[in-house]
Parts: structure tokens; sequence; C-alpha cells
């Protein structure tokens, strides 16, 4: 852009301490810099970010009295170039006070711990207890109940490109236009707007097409759009920011770290009764938006696909002196089955089962769905017992037993793991409003939330070719592929005469607070407002050819780029020739057609609803199902694990796009696979992250990535026009489970416990000597 600038940002070096002073004069003499926007000004400036809990803290773009993690931004140069900007960075002077970090989820709750948060009086930024159905008699009634302690990593998306902002304010008008890559949703729109302290219509958003990946990351930009913003404010030009990969893993965002405790009441068949958990997610330095949402965004599917009506949830979003967390792939799911599948697994060791049998026994009937979950989710359609007969036979299950049982008796560390999971898609915007009491939720002036709409604007030029506009930002799944092929059946005409337009701008795309791409909701609720876009123009369309053939509308129908009649084939007319009509020749038209072909259609679902009194809530609204079956070998000297094969079932409702639908599988599958075997933010007790670059942070690479065999069922969804449900993150949930239990199986005969990832080599190997040492003993 025209006299842009470039930005570079100090970080803390520390975890935890007051800052004392600031020093810029010196950076401010180097020849280049423009200006140093320094912590103290962001406070003086803009608002805290709003939350949506009660707790009374306070979060800005950078830190204004203390440091809280390494990595926080403490000052911003802007100078002529980045190499500039960085070198300014090592002139400024920061005086730090040090303070004890916490690092560890459960050492916040600890009341001699450090406070992050003074005003909060604890670590604690939310906690809600959850009671569904009769917990207690459940456990009674119990033949058997079964206590686990469970640890997830902190683990990131790695998108291939990282955070890239340029702001550019207009002090005639007082907008400020940011470019960036940011993946929505849009309700961060109006955090970022409230932060900056202007009206929502004075911030406008270009997000440009396929923003190199995103996974859930993306959306936590927005405290970085406000910083750069508020340095381009200063500035007096446009400012632009490029994120590099050490500033991206240590500072950017990432799922949380959590430690859980699990117990189940089973008959001793095997069935679920009850389930008590305790979970406490770190959620690092500040409650970040849309916060805690990791603990109640899959609270609707929390019970997976087991018909079990006894739940209690204990939850704990604690801070500690670490990265803020956001979304990541799966959004808390990965954390739940990865608990519920181990249970499941031990269920059957105690009970001496099959694990596959244990599940198909707590398998909600087919016939019972759709089905309300005692949390309130709605599961819209299904056949699970037939997805788990397709990965059966797949698989070859009862021989691949046996090709067990011989590996293990030649002394081979072979496992079986199975994990299933239920796909939640389309998230209800109202889901969040349960980290609020519903004493506060009933107070007068409080306004509900739910919500999950999305639109889409066609239009037709003179020459019948299409343009298609939505709000669903894509980073690269191929929404471009999917709503032409959509557009074009509906009309039809051919893709090639369709064009979407994939860029966004605030000002000219219809949107919502919930529009954006996440919670996999372009396969449902994207692609659902354009049939019905399509629809209102194709009705158009045919209302025209009828006043220009002179016949009833419903004796017509397109076909390969023709209104045709179906009486007397002979009248026929060109799409194209009806769209000329429409543009040029205005005389010819009805009263009740306006120049120009175009429609616009908003989809919603109506099963979205506020969160009841009892705090029940649907918090997704179409629900797909996974099973996964994976086949290891553990190398007994290294602790390395092998996968040998993988098989994997799907219900994605109705597939749109089998190629697309398949490599969101496979980049799924790796996602979890990285969290299960490789990945993880490891920090050491000062809070110092230790992963800062991939040498430390191992992540899979093709050479890692297992063949998958993929089998899919289909259970239209009556909820969707095509009967399509989400899928980008299905194998992204059961993955991690599936490899904790096929490592399990591995070393049953050491005794040893899988209750943590990754499972890395050195992990791996740690739990063979320990299982050794014991049996020698």
């Amino acid at each position: 852009m025209p006299n842009m600038h470039h930005a570079a940002i100090l970080r803390s070096p520390r975890a935890h301490a007051r800052v004392i002073s600031i020093d810029t004069s010196k950076a401010l003499e180097l020849p280049g810099v423009i200006t140093v926007l320094t912590g103290k000004e962001v406070g003086e400036q803009s608002l805290p970010f709003p939350v949506g809990v009660t707790a009374p803290f306070k979060y800005y773009s950078a830190a204004v009295d203390k440091v809280r993690y390494v990595g926080e931004p403490v000052a911003v140069v802007v100078a002529s170039d980045r190499y500039v900007a960085e070198d300014a960075l090592e002139l400024i002077e920061v005086d730090y006070d040090p303070l004890p970090p916490v690092v560890k989820p459960e050492d916040a709750l600890d009341p001699n711990a450090a406070i992050l948060h003074e005003e909060l009086g604890d670590n604690i930024g939310c906690h809600r207890l959850l009671d569904y159905g009769e917990v207690d008699k459940a456990f009674e009634k119990a033949d058997l109940i079964l206590k686990e302690r469970f640890v997830f990593p902190r683990y990131s998306s790695l998108p291939l490109e990282t955070y890239a902002v340029i702001a550019d304010y207009d002090a005639v008008t007082g907008v400020i236009t940011v470019r960036s890559n940011f993946m929505g949703p849009f309700s961060m729109h109006a955090v970022a707007a409230r932060a900056l302290n202007i009206d929502e219509n004075k911030l406008r958003f270009i997000v440009p097409s396929d923003i190199g990946g995103s996974f859930g990351i993306k959306s936590s930009i927005y405290p970085y759009i406000v910083l750069i913003s508020l340095a381009a404010m200063k500035a007096g030009r446009p400012v632009k920011w490029i994120e590099d990969r050490q500033e991206h893993l240590l500072a950017s965002s990432c799922q949380t770290d959590r430690v859980a405790y699990r117990e189940v009441a089973v008959r001793n068949d095997g069935t679920l009764l009850g389930i008590k958990s305790k979970v406490i997610e770190n959620v690092g330095a500040y409650l970040r938006a849309p916060e805690p949402a990791c603990t109640f965004r899959p609270i609707g599917n929390f019970v997976g696909p087991y018909k079990v009506r006894n739940v209690r949830l204990d939850a704990y979003d604690v801070m500690t002196n670490k990265c803020p967390t956001g979304p990541n792939r799966g959004y808390g799911c990965q954390q739940i089955y990865f608990e519920q599948e181990r249970m499941m697994d031990r269920i059957a060791e105690e009970l001496d089962l099959d694990p596959m049998e244990v599940r198909r026994r707590n398998l909600i009937p087919a016939d019972e769905i759709p089905y309300t979950t005692p949390m309130g989710g709605i599961y819209d359609s299904g056949n699970y017992q037939k997805g788990m007969d397709l990965v059966v036979e797949m698989s070859q299950y009862e021989s691949l037993k046996k090709q067990r049982d011989e590996a293990q008796k030649e002394g081979r560390l072979f496992g079986i793991g199975i994990a299933t999971g239920i796909d939640p898609s389309v998230s209800n915007m109202g889901y969040i409003t349960i980290a609020l009491p519903p004493e506060v939720r009933a107070k007068p002036g409080y306004l509900p939330k739910s919500g999950s709409a999305e639109s889409a604007t066609i239009q037709m030029n003179q020459r019948g070719k299409v343009s298609v506009s939505m709000g669903t930002t894509p980073q690269g799944q191929g929404h471009e592929t999917v709503v032409s092929q959509i557009v074009a059946d509906e009309l039809g005409i051919t893709p090639e005469e369709v064009l979407v337009i994939d860029e966004f701008d605030t000002a000219k795309h219809g949107w919502s607070i919930s529009s954006g791409t996440y919670a996999s909701r372009f396969a449902s609720v994207g692609t659902s407002a354009a049939v019905l876009a399509a629809r209102k123009l194709k009705k158009q369309i045919i209302h025209l050819a009828a006043a220009l053939l002179s016949v009833p509308e419903e004796d017509l129908v397109i076909e390969e780029g023709t209104v045709i009649s179906q009486s007397d084939p002979e009248k026929k007319i060109t799409v194209k020739r009806v769209a000329g009509t429409a543009h040029w020749n205005l005389e010819l038209l009805p009263d009740d057609i306006e120049a120009g072909l175009q429609a616009r259609a908003v989809f919603r679902f109506p099963s979205n609803v506020a969160p009841d009194a009892e705090d029940r809530v649907n918090s997704s609204n179409t629900y797909g199902f996974m099973v996964e079956i994976c086949v290891v070998e553990v190398d007994r000297d290294s602790g390395k694990v092998n996968i040998l094969d993988w098989f994997s079932v799907h219900d994605a409702g109705t597939i749109i796009n089998p190629m697309l639908m398949e490599g969101q599988i496979y980049g799924g599958a790796l996602h979890g696979i990285g969290g299960a075997l490789y990945e993880e933010l490891t920090y050491d007790d000062d809070g110092q992250m230790l992963a800062g670059n991939f040498m430390q942070y191992v992540c899979p690479t093709a050479v890692e990535a297992p063949k998958l065999n993929i089998g899919h069922i289909c259970s239209p969804s009556p909820l969707t026009p095509l009967g399509s449900k989400g899928a980008g993150e299905s194998s992204t949930e059961t993955a991690p489970a599936a490899i904790a239990n096929a490592v399990a199986d591995a070393l049953r005969s050491l005794e040893v416990n899988i209750n943590e990832l990754p499972l890395n080599p050195k992990r791996v190997w740690s739990l063979i000597h320990e299982g050794q040492s014991e049996k020698t003993q």
C-alpha cells in the first residue's frame, strides 16, 4: 500500500513480572523509526476486551502493567522496513520486577499460588458444576466404578501461513480498514471494535481468499488486529506486521492443556450408567474470547454416541503464565474422547469383554434418533451400529485380533485401538453462555444468545454468467469448488459459468455475528444458504421465461442452460437470453420482477435456541459419527510407535464432493496423530517455552502420514436442504484416543497405564522400561 510502514513487536522474556518502566528514546533515534507504541499507551487508548464470564479481569492487546506470559507484547515499533523495526526492538529498555510463575493447571488451583489477576483473588476464570440426570443414584446402582486421571497436551494447528495484518486508519472518516488472514467467526469483529472504542461500522475487515490454513488458530488474531490498528493510528500511515514462526508458536494461540479426573459407573454387562468428570482447562494468561468455549463447545455431544443419561461435569477454566488459548481443530472434543474412549477400554479390560462389544452395547440405537442427550444436544440423524459393522468388516477385525495375539506371543508390542465419537458441526452461538450461571442469564436486561445463520448472494449478468458471494471466508478447503457445483446443479448450467467471490469484505458482503468458517459449518449452513439463494434465482428465471414464452411456470424446466417447456419442447429460450432481457430490455419484464437477476438467502436452524434454566443446550446443529481402528507396533528399544494400518468410517450425511471429503479426513487424522504422538508446546517451571521452533516442536510430515482405509455410511440430515453435515474436524477428535488405545493394547503385557499424551518415543520408552522393571520385581 502507498506509504506503508512495518511493525515489529517487543515481547516479554519473562512469564510473570511487573513492568516498572519502558525507555524507548534510543529506539526513536534510530533512522527509519517512525514511532513506538507502548503497553501503557495501549491501556490509555483502548478498552479491555470483553469476555463471556463474570470474572472482572482486564485483557488488552499489550501488557499494560504486568506481563503474564513469555511472548506477551510489550511495545510495537513502526519503521520504514521490518529490518529497522527489528533493530529498534533491541534498543528499548524495559525494567521488570519478576513475580513467581504459575505453569501447571492444577497448580493454578492452589490457594498459595501466585495470582495472575489480583482483581480476581484467585486464578479461576470460570467454574461451573453441571448436573444432568440422577448421577448419585447411578453410581449407587453400579456393579463397577472406575476412576482415572488424564493429562492432555497443549498443541497447535501449525497453519502453513502465520498471522498477517495490515491496518490503515483514515483520520477523516474515522474508519480503520484491516486486511488480515482472519478466520472469523465475526463475533470477534464486535470484540475488536469495542476494544478500539469505535463503532462497528467504522472497523472494516478485508479477508483474502484461501488464507494458508487456520484450523481455528486464526480466529485468535484479533488482539493483533487491535494492536497494529493502534500502531497505525499513532503512526498516521498504513502499518504491516507479519508474524514469524517463532512468534506464532510462542504467542499466537493453541488449544488448552488439560487435566481431567473421570469416573464411570458400569453394570457387569458393560453398560454405562453414569459419568463424573472434573476437568481443569488451562486457558493461559487471559480468558480470551471465545474462551471458555473449550469447555462448553462440545457440551451437547459430551456423551458421544453412547446412551448414558446421568452426567456430572465439574469444570474449571484456570489461568496460568502461558500463552492464551483459543479454538483448535476439534475444539474440546479430542480431550473428551481421549478420556471417554480410554475408559471404554478400561471397562472392557476389567470385565473381560471385547472393546468393540462394550461400545456396541452402549450405542444409541438407530430407531431412537433423532436423539436428545442429557445435556440438550439433538442428534439429527445416524446409524452408529451400521458404522461399527462397516469398520469391523473393512478391518477384518476378528482376523486382526488373531494377528495381534500371535504377534504378542512372539514378544512383539502389537496393538489395536478403537475410538468412536460424535462429530458436531455448525455451533449454536448460545452454547458459550453456559459459562454463566442460570441466575445470571435470568437477570432483567440479559440478552440470550443463539444462532448460526449464514447468507449467500447470487447475481446473474446479462450473458447468463453467475457470481456468488458468501460470508464463509475459506481457508483453503475448496469452498469455491463446492459452491460452483451446487449453484450450477440448481440452475441447470455448468460449474465453469459460476464465479465464487471468495475475498471477504465486511463493508460489502452480507454477514452476521455467526458468519465465518469454523465448527465445520460450511458443508451444512454455508451450502444451505447457497442452495436457497440459487433456488430463489431459479424461480426468477422461470418466472421471466414463462412470461417471454407465454407458458405456465410449472411447465418449465431448465436443462443445459435452456428453459424448456415440458409439454411443447419447441417452446424454449436460453438462460442467457432470459438474463439479457432482465438487464437490457426492461419493457418485457413482468411488473413483479426487478431489473437484473439477483437473489439473497439466509439459512438458519430452528433448533438453535438459547440454553435453558437447567443448562441444557443444543450446542451444535448437525451431528456426524466416526469410528476408527488403529493398528500399531511399538519398538521396544526406542519407544517409537509405528502405525501399521488405519480404518476410518464416517457418517457426514450427504457427501457433496467425495475428493474434498477425503482430503478433510486425511488432514484431520494427521492433525490428531500429531497431538497423539509428536506435538506438545512444553514449558519449564519458570514458564519459558521450550518448543519455539521446529527443532523442539516436532510435527508429523507426509513421511509420517499413514495410508487411511476410509469408509462411509450416509444418514442425511433432515435439517439441511442437501442432507449434508460437517466433516472437517472428525478424525482430529478421535485419532488421539485411537492411538492411545492401540498403544495401551500393545503394552498390555507390561501392565502400564496410558493416561497422558503425546506418546512420543521418550514417554513410551519410559513406560516400557517401568513396566519391565515392575514385571521383573
